[in-house]
């Protein structure tokens, strides 16, 4: 029977049936390579958690066969996870020079930097990492220096997009290594893992220059300051901003901590062209004319302590908006984020602004960095697999992208749509997924690193809910009787003083539940807390119709 070890193995960690925290692998024989390890942020039912990173309980395991981690391109749903991957397994990251110097700020900031191991490569490199040979092209995204990967095998070879789409018209004049790609199809792919996040969206996806010729427009019209807010990695969108002002006679202005960490770096490897007094600091946009600043700030997706989030409030120090301003949305909510938008922008037509928001289609201010479909088929088509892997997009997305695939010619039993954990293995040039590993969320909560699961989440789903209520209960330790209580301390779940006669008869109840026990000779603490919290449960639940948590203490004295 063939192992796992000789044959071609792809795994999903990250990045199916979601948008976000892209994690993927390839093994053959003893060697694995890991492709991205990004993070996602969490929804409002996940109470207190701050990030979400893929299970790499398989990479734990099999950590001896780890050669690398190939880094695709610099957005944070790729790189997000790289710093909490690399406390638990250290390993070699190869990406291009942009892409790691976003991955140095964040090693940096967790104390890694120094113990990584950080290998730039670009679209001519050609590495060999065990019995992978691994080459790259270049693909057009919403952020420069962005690579699809080849990886050549002994059983064939496996293409990875990466993010990309077909843009023959960029704002850097990097152009998609459309003739490699071909090269790679007619030299025979085995597996084609594609992205599928506008598999839905017909056509083809509108070229960035787009967006510069709106910006200008909308600078040269406003009559006082002009605020745009974007993903601070976007760095095309940050050089059209850039060309804008300069056109207009504009000094800028930087607000939010990853927006002026991205536009260092980017200006200090070439990447992002400004003149030298170009820059001010927020303390001298008052100092200008207000039809002499813009201001590129973060906060495009509704995030509550962003830089945009703040300016809506006038919470912001040193800078405010005031009527007459400008006020551009350069980006479209990502799914879930609208409410926080739409209440953003409330907020900002009270303070008097001008807000240019909605699809990116209809104002002009936003093209996705994501193919659309016949973009999908044009690399589909290039690439000519054997077998297809829809990657990164909800299910929807990879149902459709299954739809393409078939149109294009890939036979419907060659095209595998699997979840976060599922491996299709490959040998002699036949694939098969009839195994998982596994696969799934992990909550980074502060410092902790999966130590918050579902019954932790639950437990707060219940606080934020209905609340708490704690039981003091003193004991006499030689005659085991109540010598002082019960005392109730509600948090969350109704005000003591407005609800005395609710608390008088719960505490009446669990005097009762006690010295029945007493009577019953129980006097094992976990019983009685046990007793004593089913009792108030359903009295509680009874006269409330809620469920708080009831926490029971004890005292011998």
């Amino acid at each position: 029977m063939t192992t796992a070890e000789n044959k071609l193995s792809i795994f999903a960690l990250g990045g199916l049936n979601e948008v976000g925290k892209n994690m993927y692998a390839v093994q053959y024989e003893n060697d694995i390579v890991v492709i991205d390890c990004g993070s996602k942020f969490p929804d409002e039912s996940l109470l207190g958690i701050d990030l979400i990173i893929p299970d790499i309980t398989y990479l734990k395991e099999n950590k001896d066969k780890i050669r690398a981690l190939i880094v695709t391109h610099g957005h944070e749903d790729h790189i997000g996870g790289i710093p909490y991957l690399l406390k638990q397994l250290n390993m070699p990251i190869y990406a291009t020079r942009l892409t790691l110097g976003l991955i140095e700020i964040k090693l940096n900031e967790h104390g890694l930097l120094r113990d990584t191991k950080l290998v730039p490569i670009h679209s001519d490199s050609s590495i060999e990492l065990g019995t992978f040979k691994l080459t790259f092209f270049k693909t057009n995204h919403s952020i420069p220096d962005c690579l699809g990967v080849a990886f050549h095998t002994p059983e064939g070879t496996v293409v990875h997009t990466g993010d990309f789409k077909f843009d023959l018209t960029p704002v850097n004049d990097h152009y998609p290594d459309i003739h490699k790609m071909a090269e790679l199809g007619k030299n025979g792919v085995l597996a084609l893992l594609s992205e599928s996040t506008n598999a839905e969206r017909p056509g083809f996806t509108p070229s960035e220059k787009l967006v510069g010729e709106h910006l200008e427009e909308a600078f040269t019209k406003a009559d006082g300051k002009v605020f745009v807010s974007t993903f601070a990695s976007n760095v095309h969108r940050v050089q059209q901003v850039v060309d804008a002002a300069i056109k207009t006679n504009r000094k800028l202005a930087l607000l939010g901590r990853s927006m002026v960490n991205v536009v260092s770096v980017a200006m200090e490897l070439g990447y992002l062209k400004m003149p030298d007094d170009m820059l001010i600091e927020t303390n001298e946009v008052n100092e200008l004319a207000p039809e002499r600043v813009a201001i590129l700030c973060t906060g495009s997706q509704g995030e509550p302590m962003a830089a945009l989030s703040r300016l809506s409030n006038s919470k912001y120090r040193q800078v405010e908006i005031l009527p007459g301003d400008t006020v551009i949305f350069s980006s479209t909510p990502i799914p879930g984020n609208e409410r926080n938008v739409a209440r953003i922008i409330d907020n900002l037509f009270l303070l008097g602004a001008k807000v240019i928001y909605g699809s990116g289609t209809a104002t002009g201010m936003h093209v996705s960095g994501h193919a659309y479909q016949e973009e999908l088929k044009l690399m589909i088509t290039l690439m000519k697999p054997k077998y297809f892997i829809p990657i990164h997009g909800e299910y929807r997305m990879l149902h459709q992208h299954r739809v393409l695939a078939e149109s294009v010619g890939v036979k419907k039993e060659n095209i595998f749509v699997i979840k976060n954990g599922e491996v299709v293995d490959i040998t002699n040039s036949e694939a098969r997924q009839t195994r998982r590993i596994p696969g799934g969320n992990i909550f980074v909560d502060g410092l902790g690193i999966g130590d918050v699961g579902d019954i932790v989440l639950r437990d707060r789903k219940q606080l934020s809910e209905d609340g708490m209520l704690i039981i003091v209960i003193t004991l006499s330790k030689k005659e085991n009787k109540i010598i002082s209580g019960p005392d109730t301390i509600s948090r969350g779940f109704v005000y003591a003083r407005q609800s005395e006669e609710l608390l008088n008869d719960v505490n009446q109840l669990v005097k009762k539940t006690i010295n029945k026990l007493q009577e019953e000779n129980v006097t094992q603490w976990k019983v009685m807390k046990q007793s004593v919290k089913e009792s108030t449960g359903k009295f509680l639940y009874a006269q409330t119709k809620r469920r708080p948590m009831i926490v029971p203490i004890i005292i011998e004295v």
